[in-house]
Parts: structure tokens; sequence; C-alpha cells
């Protein structure tokens, strides 16, 4: 049987693959698996996926025909998976030596759905360390109640798929998977689903994840039109929310954090190109207006003077007819 199945997108990262490589053989396990998902790399990254699938011992390469995205690739690795725990790695991130042995004790330890753990930023030389949001650690909790307060940064704004590990139940019952085809966000629907619908987790303070920022290949440093796919995201966060049975105790946080990602796109529209930011602008006056009125009366209420000024401010930008919808 094999005990954990690792999903791995690479896509253009030739240049941090085999950095990523090297710390899966340093955790690598007879009952391991390590998925490593081509999502159609243009540089050299398959050539060095090639020799990994000869050299690492548990590794499966996977290949797609076409770019996807990463959440298409990660569920590409997820249907191949096997794992009695399934988790995740970006290809240009890595892991410490024996982590996922520590990740898989704590999840069995505690029993729970998911485990979701802190992880190391690191930009250049400088790394920082990143909490998880959640107070108590090492206990058996309910997810829904980690999703408030409403104001202030909860388990679900911690979206990082690689910061944690999964039951195979979890996988069985579809609440892993990712929307297909979102380029940017596609965390976020997934980690509310999660909330929402698993039945336990668990918060554990192991450092052992490496999250590399400012790779220029990364949609995180890049203005274009992928980056818009944050609303398709937010659409699927708030009206999945809004059909919950206790929409009323959740939807304002669903809201409140799409309104804030807006603002925060807003407030750096100079680094997209020029049609990018139109269309960031149209569509996020579109959101605004398809978000129940009166909760995102409420949310813009609690929000902070420059922020619900510059949404009020779009808020009231005039619509044509065609560009309501995302």
């Amino acid at each position: 049987m094999v005990k954990l199945s690792v999903v791995v997108p690479f896509y253009n990262v030739q240049t941090y693959a085999p950095e990523t490589l090297r710390s899966l053989r340093a955790n690598a396990r007879d009952d391991f698996e390590f998925l490593l998902v081509d999502d159609c790399s243009s540089d050299g990254t398959l050539e060095i996926l090639e020799r990994a699938e000869r050299e690492l011992p548990g590794a499966i390469l996977l290949r797609h025909e076409r770019n996807g995205g990463l959440a298409t690739a990660r569920n590409t690795g997820l249907d191949a998976s096997r794992g009695e725990y399934v988790t995740f790695l970006d290809g240009d991130d890595w892991v410490a030596p024996g982590f996922y042995e520590q990740l898989i004790g704590a999840a069995e330890g505690l029993g729970v759905d998911f485990v979701r753990t802190d992880h190391v930023q690191f930009t250049g030389k400088a790394r920082t360390i990143h909490r998880v949001p959640v107070g108590r650690r090492d206990e058996v909790l309910k997810p829904r109640d980690a999703i408030l307060p409403f104001d202030r940064s909860t388990s679900v704004d911690y979206a990082y798929a690689w910061a944690g590990i999964y039951h195979r139940r979890l996988v069985d019952q579809g609440l892993v998977h990712f929307t297909d085809g979102l380029r940017t966000a596609e965390d976020r629907p997934w980690i509310w689903r999660l909330h929402r619908e698993a039945e336990s987790f668990a918060a554990v303070s192991l450092l052992g994840i490496f999250y590399r920022r400012g790779v220029a290949s990364s949609l995180t440093q890049i203005g274009d039109v992928r980056q818009l796919d944050f609303i398709r995201a937010f659409d699927q966060v708030v009206e999945e929310t809004a059909k919950d049975p206790e929409a009323d105790r959740f939807l304002l946080k669903a809201v409140r954090t799409y309104c804030a990602i807006i603002s925060h796109h807003l407030g750096s529209v100079e680094r997209f190109e020029p049609s990018v930011a139109r269309k960031l602008r149209s569509m996020s006056a579109a959101a605004l207006k398809r978000m129940p009125q009166d909760v995102l009366n409420q949310a813009l209420d609690s929000m902070d003077l420059e922020r619900s000024v510059r949404l009020r401010r779009l808020r009231r930008r005039p619509m044509s007819a065609g560009k309501v919808a995302a």
C-alpha cells in the first residue's frame, strides 16, 4: 500500500527543478510516490523530469500535451494518486529531509481529515516564517469553526495547498480536487470547500516547507490576463458559500475577502498591461454588482477608509450590458 502521494506540477522551472527533486529524494520511502506532472514545459524541465523518473525512488512522470495551468496539473496528479494520504509541492519549492514522515506522523496521531502546517518563505537569501492563523495547535478542531472571524485573517486565508496533508477519504469525496482551468487563486475555492465540508482538522507547528517567492515566471510576478482568474475563483467562493446551510454565518467573510483582493489588485494596477488593467476595473465593477448587496454594504462598512472609498467608487462605475458577466 502507498502511504503518501506527493503531487508536484512543473512548468518551465528548469532552474529550480533539480533542487525540488533533491528534496524529494531526501524524503523518499518505499511506500511514498512522487507524481511529477509536466504541464507542457517548453524549456529543459521535461528532460530533468525524465531523468528523475529513472533515478528518484517512487517517481511517476505524467505529461500534459498542452498547458492547463496549476489547478489542472494538480488534478492530473490527484487522479493518478494511490496514497492513503496526499499532499502537494510546487515545482520551484522544496522540503526539508524527513519532513513528510513528520507530517504523516502528525496526521495519524491526531486522526483528522487534514492537517495544516507553517512554512518558510524565501526570496533570495531572506527567509521569513509564516504561521497558519490558527491559535490552537495539535488539537482536533472543526474546520467550519476556523473560517471566522470575518474581519481577521483565518485558516481560509492561508490557502496554500502544499502547507498540509489530506486523507484519502477527502480525495474520494472530491474535496481535494481543484477547479479545472483556474490560472490563479485556485487555492481559494479549494480551501473554503475543505473548511465547509470536511469534518476535522488540526494545525501543527512543523517547519519543513520552503516556498520560493520572486520567481520571474510565477503568475504572482506577471501582470497578464491570467491574473484575472481570481474573479472567477472568488465568484465560486461566494456562490458556494451562499448555498451553505450556515450562509448567514459565513457569507460576510467570503464577500469581505473578495473585496479585499479586488482592492489589492486595484491598488497595484500599474503592474498590469494597460488592456488588462482596463479589464480588471470593468470585471471588478461587475463582480461588486453580482455580490449580495446587503452583505456587500456590511463588508464595505467594516473596511478601512482607503479600501472602502476605492471600492465604493468602483461600485458606482456605469456598466454596459455586455460587461456585467466576468
